[in-house]
């Protein structure tokens, strides 16, 4: 697995009655900060757990127990992070669906 390294941002549109948004409170990270934050923190979670499992398999000293919680809480958090997603993207298609 590999870190994604590059997220284009979307451009905004601003509709009509309502406010262009600005971007983040003033020293709050962006929306877009905080997603490849947790996207990173997802996928080290996963290195970990691969490393973990092959550090296991090939007779290194490791709790088994360790490397299945490892691995539950890679695999709980790639889960999240799915829901999420598909969250998001029926969000984006209920408002690219709309008329104006």
């Amino acid at each position: 697995m590999s870190i994604i390294n590059n997220i284009s941002t979307p451009q905004t549109i601003a509709l009509p009655n309502l406010p262009a948004f600005d971007g983040p409170a003033a020293g709050g990270p962006s929306f877009k900060d905080m997603l490849v934050d947790s996207i990173q923190q997802v996928n080290t979670m996963q290195l970990e757990a691969d490393q973990a499992v092959e550090t296991l398999f090939s007779g290194g000293d490791v709790n088994p127990a360790e490397v299945l919680t490892a691995v539950q809480k890679a695999d709980l958090a790639f889960r999240l992070t799915m829901q999420m997603r598909n969250k998001l993207m029926e969000v984006y298609q209920e408002i690219k669906d709309i008329r104006i």
